[in-house]
């Protein structure tokens, strides 16, 4: 057998994790709430950036999944079938006590629960909605296993945003993400943009797409109703995960960013070291721009 070759990560993929007084005053706050962080959990590149400027990612339902993504750095188990019954209210004090400008709630899959968890998520977002109200929340959630009523139960609480990631192209699902379906989560983003809220995507690129199956995404994502469309490059958490086979330039990304605004996309944020739950000054001024032209 072949040795792999490992590519070497190029400059622009280099960043450190700054801290300062407001990222400890977050960091404290979390761990005193014993929350779990997906800007921890995924070793994002923009933790500190994120928590600088008051927007953090709180992972609701545990630290263990049901599924065992290729690329995902959260440690997949058959999990108990149990919750914390207490998180709702935990996270919104977290939340209160933090002053963030911004927050995003996400969660591990949890296909072991009746409604994959979405009561928790329900109640988490009340929850959130009672402390907080000014705050922008936003939501990154799993597919349900394409449960309508568990995704309805979600929608009902109205977040700001709603995002669920696509993660990459479809002929690369079977060996990224072999649990999920390309097709069941276009409909969850058809289901949620009907509904009228602010619909959001992401994907990794640098896992063997093609730039017309990229495009071709992009295109879905338009159509299903989405608003906001997040692009960066995958970064590989160990040896155990999908390997990278190219690094996007970061021109790349930039003619990708125009194909998606020329595609109709109302905001794209394209470039390398960009996550799905990245602070983004041009998602934050949409987001409270379309807020107040509801009312």
């Amino acid at each position: 057998m072949s040795k792999e070759t490992i590519l070497r990560k190029p400059d622009w993929l280099r960043v450190r994790v700054g801290q300062g007084a407001d990222f400890k005053r977050v960091e404290q706050i979390i761990k005193r709430n014993d929350l779990h962080t997906v800007c921890e959990e995924a070793m994002c590149p923009n933790l500190g950036e994120c928590w600088r400027h008051g927007r953090a990612t709180i992972m609701i339902l545990g630290e263990e999944c049901s599924r065992g993504c290729k690329f995902c750095n959260i440690q997949a188990a058959k999990v108990s079938g149990t919750v914390d019954e207490g998180e709702p209210e935990r996270v919104a004090a977290a939340v209160k006590e933090s002053g963030l400008n911004e927050v995003v709630i996400t969660s591990v899959t949890r296909d072991d629960l009746t409604g994959g968890g979405s009561e928790i998520w329900a109640r988490t977002i009340e929850a959130i909605r009672e402390a907080m109200p000014e705050v922008m929340l936003e939501v990154l959630i799993p597919d349900f296993g394409g449960d309508r009523k568990a995704l309805d139960r979600v929608i009902a609480e109205r977040p700001d945003v709603l995002g669920h990631n696509l993660e990459t192209v479809p002929s690369l699902y079977s060996t990224v993400r072999p649990e999920a379906d390309y097709s069941r989560s276009l409909e969850l983003l058809e289901r949620s943009a009907a509904s009228g809220i602010i619909t959001k995507t992401s994907l990794m690129l640098g896992l063997g797409e093609s730039l017309e199956e990229v495009q071709s995404v992009i295109s879905d994502a338009q159509s299903s109703g989405c608003r906001i469309l997040f692009m960066g490059q995958y970064l590989r958490p160990s040896l155990e995960h999908c390997p990278v086979k190219r690094y996007v330039e970061p021109s790349e990304f930039d003619d990708l960013k125009r194909y998606g605004v020329d595609a109709g996309l109302n905001v794209v944020v394209s470039a390398p070291l960009v996550r799905s739950s990245y602070h983004s000054d041009e998602q934050t001024s949409f987001v409270k721009g379309f807020l107040e032209k509801k009312g």
